[in-house]
Protein backbone atom coordinates (compact mmCIF):
# COMPACT_ATOMS: atom_id res chain seq x y z
CA UNK A 1 0.00 0.00 0.00
CA UNK A 2 1.07 3.59 -0.93
CA UNK A 3 0.71 5.82 2.33
CA UNK A 4 1.36 9.75 1.48
CA UNK A 5 4.53 10.77 2.48
CA UNK A 6 5.19 13.12 5.43
CA UNK A 7 6.25 15.66 3.01
CA UNK A 8 3.96 15.64 0.56
CA UNK A 9 0.18 17.34 1.20
CA UNK A 10 -3.41 16.51 -0.45
CA UNK A 11 -4.23 19.32 -2.71
CA UNK A 12 -6.52 21.46 -0.91
CA UNK A 13 -8.40 25.13 -0.90
CA UNK A 14 -6.38 27.72 -1.06
CA UNK A 15 -6.86 28.76 2.46
CA UNK A 16 -5.27 25.87 3.88
CA UNK A 17 -1.80 26.49 1.93
CA UNK A 18 -0.66 28.64 4.57
CA UNK A 19 1.48 26.13 7.02
CA UNK A 20 0.17 25.18 10.35
CA UNK A 21 2.44 27.14 12.65
CA UNK A 22 0.72 30.27 12.07
CA UNK A 23 -2.84 28.43 12.78
CA UNK A 24 -1.18 27.98 16.17
CA UNK A 25 0.04 31.38 16.38
CA UNK A 26 -3.43 32.90 16.18
CA UNK A 27 -5.07 30.64 19.04
CA UNK A 28 -4.90 33.03 21.89
CA UNK A 29 -2.37 31.25 24.20
CA UNK A 30 -2.83 30.67 28.08
CA UNK A 31 -0.87 34.45 29.00
CA UNK A 32 -3.23 35.95 27.06
CA UNK A 33 -6.34 34.91 28.60
CA UNK A 34 -5.27 34.99 32.23
CA UNK A 35 -5.26 38.69 33.21
CA UNK A 36 -9.04 38.63 31.68
CA UNK A 37 -9.92 35.87 34.88
CA UNK A 38 -7.46 37.38 37.18
CA UNK A 39 -9.42 40.64 37.06
CA UNK A 40 -12.40 38.67 38.08
CA UNK A 41 -10.83 36.82 40.86
CA UNK A 42 -9.34 39.95 41.99
CA UNK A 43 -12.73 41.62 42.86
CA UNK A 44 -13.46 41.38 46.66
CA UNK A 45 -15.86 38.96 47.68
CA UNK A 46 -17.28 41.27 50.57
CA UNK A 47 -17.75 43.67 48.22
CA UNK A 48 -19.75 41.46 46.02
CA UNK A 49 -21.26 40.57 48.89
CA UNK A 50 -22.54 43.90 49.99
CA UNK A 51 -23.85 44.65 47.12
CA UNK A 52 -26.05 41.56 46.96
CA UNK A 53 -26.78 42.51 50.48
CA UNK A 54 -27.85 46.33 49.60
CA UNK A 55 -30.15 44.89 46.73
CA UNK A 56 -32.06 42.57 49.41
CA UNK A 57 -32.23 44.90 51.53
CA UNK A 58 -33.59 47.59 49.20
CA UNK A 59 -35.92 44.89 47.71
CA UNK A 60 -36.96 44.17 51.20
CA UNK A 61 -37.99 47.53 52.04
CA UNK A 62 -40.01 48.22 48.83
CA UNK A 63 -41.71 44.99 49.52
CA UNK A 64 -42.54 46.37 52.90
CA UNK A 65 -43.36 49.76 52.06
CA UNK A 66 -46.03 48.24 49.76
CA UNK A 67 -47.83 45.76 51.98
CA UNK A 68 -48.33 48.84 54.41
CA UNK A 69 -49.91 50.80 51.51
CA UNK A 70 -51.88 47.63 50.38
CA UNK A 71 -53.24 46.93 54.47
CA UNK A 72 -54.14 50.52 54.77
CA UNK A 73 -55.82 50.65 51.46
CA UNK A 74 -58.06 47.58 52.19
CA UNK A 75 -59.06 49.43 55.53
CA UNK A 76 -59.94 52.36 54.18
CA UNK A 77 -62.40 50.33 51.61
CA UNK A 78 -63.48 48.28 54.50
CA UNK A 79 -64.55 51.32 56.10
CA UNK A 80 -66.12 52.82 53.03
CA UNK A 81 -67.84 49.22 52.75
CA UNK A 82 -69.45 49.43 56.09
CA UNK A 83 -70.34 52.74 56.13
CA UNK A 84 -72.23 52.73 52.58
CA UNK A 85 -73.22 49.21 53.30
CA UNK A 86 -77.18 50.16 53.66
CA UNK A 87 -77.50 52.86 51.12
CA UNK A 88 -79.32 50.72 48.53
CA UNK A 89 -81.85 49.53 51.74
CA UNK A 90 -82.43 53.15 52.66
CA UNK A 91 -82.57 54.55 49.44
CA UNK A 92 -85.57 51.39 48.82
CA UNK A 93 -86.91 53.17 52.37
CA UNK A 94 -87.27 56.95 51.14
CA UNK A 95 -90.34 56.36 48.69
CA UNK A 96 -92.18 54.24 51.39
CA UNK A 97 -91.36 57.24 53.76
CA UNK A 98 -92.72 59.76 50.86
CA UNK A 99 -96.07 57.83 50.91
CA UNK A 100 -96.09 57.83 54.78
CA UNK A 101 -95.70 61.19 54.94
CA UNK A 102 -98.88 62.07 52.36
CA UNK A 103 -100.79 59.62 54.38
CA UNK A 104 -99.84 61.52 57.73
CA UNK A 105 -100.70 65.25 56.02
CA UNK A 106 -104.12 63.40 55.15
CA UNK A 107 -104.60 62.04 58.56
CA UNK A 108 -103.64 65.77 59.60
CA UNK A 109 -106.18 67.40 57.06
CA UNK A 110 -108.94 65.29 58.59
CA UNK A 111 -108.68 65.74 62.26
CA UNK A 112 -105.35 66.51 64.38
CA UNK A 113 -106.19 65.13 67.58
CA UNK A 114 -107.51 61.70 66.29
CA UNK A 115 -106.11 58.76 67.48
CA UNK A 116 -104.71 57.80 64.14
CA UNK A 117 -103.16 61.06 62.91
CA UNK A 118 -101.06 60.40 66.49
CA UNK A 119 -100.00 57.20 65.84
CA UNK A 120 -98.84 57.76 62.69
CA UNK A 121 -97.11 60.82 64.03
CA UNK A 122 -95.06 58.45 66.36
CA UNK A 123 -94.25 56.32 63.29
CA UNK A 124 -92.74 59.16 61.69
CA UNK A 125 -90.70 60.37 64.39
CA UNK A 126 -89.28 56.68 64.40
CA UNK A 127 -88.50 56.82 61.29
CA UNK A 128 -87.21 60.32 61.22
CA UNK A 129 -84.88 59.04 64.60
CA UNK A 130 -83.67 55.93 62.70
CA UNK A 131 -82.59 57.63 59.34
CA UNK A 132 -80.73 60.22 61.31
CA UNK A 133 -79.11 57.14 63.78
CA UNK A 134 -78.33 55.75 60.05
CA UNK A 135 -76.10 59.01 58.68
CA UNK A 136 -79.18 60.21 57.03
CA UNK A 137 -79.78 63.84 56.37
CA UNK A 138 -82.06 65.71 54.66
CA UNK A 139 -80.78 68.11 51.76
CA UNK A 140 -81.54 71.78 52.36
CA UNK A 141 -84.19 73.39 49.66
CA UNK A 142 -86.16 75.40 50.28
CA UNK A 143 -84.92 78.71 49.61
CA UNK A 144 -81.74 78.06 48.69
CA UNK A 145 -80.05 78.30 45.71
CA UNK A 146 -80.58 75.76 42.70
CA UNK A 147 -77.54 73.44 42.82
CA UNK A 148 -77.79 70.60 40.31
CA UNK A 149 -75.41 68.16 42.35
CA UNK A 150 -78.27 68.46 45.26
CA UNK A 151 -81.75 69.13 43.59
CA UNK A 152 -83.79 68.40 40.54
CA UNK A 153 -85.27 70.91 38.54
CA UNK A 154 -89.26 69.63 37.91
CA UNK A 155 -90.12 72.71 36.37
CA UNK A 156 -89.35 77.00 36.79
CA UNK A 157 -92.24 79.39 37.95
CA UNK A 158 -91.76 83.60 36.59
CA UNK A 159 -91.57 85.02 40.37
CA UNK A 160 -90.60 88.73 40.97
CA UNK A 161 -89.81 88.09 44.81
CA UNK A 162 -87.12 85.97 44.57
CA UNK A 163 -83.92 85.96 42.58
CA UNK A 164 -83.81 83.63 39.84
CA UNK A 165 -82.32 80.35 40.56
CA UNK A 166 -83.64 80.22 44.12
CA UNK A 167 -85.67 77.00 44.75
CA UNK A 168 -89.49 78.45 45.63
CA UNK A 169 -90.84 74.93 46.54
CA UNK A 170 -89.79 70.72 47.35
CA UNK A 171 -91.80 68.12 45.41
CA UNK A 172 -89.70 65.82 46.92
CA UNK A 173 -87.47 65.71 49.83
CA UNK A 174 -83.71 64.80 49.23
CA UNK A 175 -81.29 63.11 51.48
CA UNK A 176 -77.93 62.17 51.63
CA UNK A 177 -75.96 59.63 53.48
CA UNK A 178 -73.18 60.80 55.54
CA UNK A 179 -71.12 62.75 52.34
CA UNK A 180 -73.18 60.74 49.80
CA UNK A 181 -75.98 61.98 48.01
CA UNK A 182 -78.85 59.03 48.22
CA UNK A 183 -81.70 61.11 46.36
CA UNK A 184 -82.15 64.56 44.52
CA UNK A 185 -84.56 66.97 45.99
CA UNK A 186 -86.79 67.76 43.23
CA UNK A 187 -87.72 71.02 43.40
CA UNK A 188 -89.33 73.96 41.33
CA UNK A 189 -87.24 76.89 40.86
CA UNK A 190 -87.77 80.74 40.29
CA UNK A 191 -87.24 81.67 36.30
CA UNK A 192 -86.75 85.36 35.64
CA UNK A 193 -90.21 87.25 35.92
CA UNK A 194 -92.52 87.83 32.74
CA UNK A 195 -92.48 91.03 31.60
Amino acid sequence: MNEPSPDSAPPSSPESTTPAVEKVAEAPTATEVAPESACEISQDPIAILSAEVEKWKDLAYRSQAELDNFRKRSAREAQETRAYANADLLRGILPIMDNFDMGLEAARAESEKSMIFMGMSMVQRQIADFLRDMGVTEVEALGKPFDPNLHDAVSTEACAEHAEGTILRVTRRGFRLKDRLLRPSSVIVAGAPAA
